[in-house]
């Protein structure tokens, strides 16, 4: 039989197993949120965990990359690299002014673009304009037509065209990955002086570009077209390429060069622009931009102006 006087030491020494015991028992896990009409979510535990839950908690939409600010095709001659969005609209609107070296001068307005996002890769456009003076316009960027003889010293001519097209992006910027898009247009004219063309013109144009880490953005193109005058048809090429820099949070510069060129014509041509610009944002869905350019070669257009704005909504 024990002793009286153990019996202390024995309740000491279970009392002290009891409590090992204890604190060897896994803690219960976290509590789970439920939120009617929500996934069952982990409470956060702390910082770590909660930057995580809130990211995957995220609806995909949310999470999806999107444009900060608007970046229209009338800014350069160079297409922009980037589509508008799925459900989101840009209306572009722009004046040009050419002085050419033999005719008279030529007035290019509204050059009207509206491009509507079907998918966040896809847009459709359409497009008008109206052309008067001694040529056409080949220096606009979303201009309707896609011209190579700038100067018909025979008078004054008049000419309107609709375009309608299609804009797809290829691929997202990874790297030295560029992000690029496809550009498959139509002209058709829809009136003018006697003697202009008019046969539907066919636009494919490719872009690629980057974002450097300091925000710059480097775009270059190629702009194929079908042409014809005076029942001559011949192929026509157009190269660019455009460095964007911005100015605080609003302004943007750049410095552009752009060619047009035609081949299997009786007597090919070639032009060549040197084109600066300055852009706007008065709102994140609102740009008003100038540029002006001048040409290298005796064929191009001595000296252009475009002044245009563009509205995304």
């Amino acid at each position: 039989m024990f002793r009286t006087a153990a019996w202390p030491t024995c309740i000491g020494a279970l009392l002290a197993c009891v409590a090992v015991g204890r604190s060897q028992v896994p803690s219960p896990p976290p509590a789970v949120e439920v939120t009617p009409g929500q996934p069952a979510r982990i409470a956060e535990t702390n910082d770590t965990a909660g930057a995580f839950n809130t990211l995957v908690d995220r609806p995909r939409e949310e999470r999806a990359e999107e444009p900060d600010e608007i970046e229209t095709d009338r800014d350069s001659f160079t297409p922009a690299s980037t589509v508008v969005g799925r459900r989101r609209a840009v209306v572009e609107a722009a004046y040009s002014f050419l002085d050419n070296r033999r005719g008279l001068e030529t007035h290019s307005l509204p050059e009207l673009l509206v491009r509507y996002g079907l998918t966040d890769r896809v847009e459709v456009r359409i497009g008008f304009n109206y052309e008067v003076g001694g040529g056409g316009n080949e220096t606009s960027g979303s201009a309707a037509a896609f011209t190579e003889s700038p100067e018909r010293p025979a008078g004054l001519i008049r000419e309107t065209q609709v375009s309608y097209g299609v804009k797809v992006r290829l691929t997202d910027q990874s790297g030295w990955i560029p992000r690029s898009v496809v550009v498959l247009a139509g002209t058709t004219p829809t009136g003018g002086s006697h003697g202009t063309s008019t046969a539907t013109q066919v636009i494919a144009t490719g872009v690629t570009g980057w974002e450097l880490p300091n925000r710059w953005r480097f775009d270059t193109a190629m702009r194929y077209g079908t042409a014809s005058e005076e029942g001559d048809r011949f192929n026509l090429w157009a190269p660019s390429a455009v460095l964007r820099v911005p100015v605080g949070e609003r302004w943007a510069v750049h410095a552009e060069y752009f060619g047009v060129y035609s081949s299997g014509r009786a007597e090919n041509t070639t032009q060549h622009y040197f084109s600066p610009g300055v852009h706007y944002l008065v709102s994140r869905n609102l740009e008003v931009g100038v540029r002006v350019g001048w040409g290298l070669s005796d064929p191009s257009t001595r000296f252009f102006t475009n002044v245009g704005v563009g509205w995304r909504y």
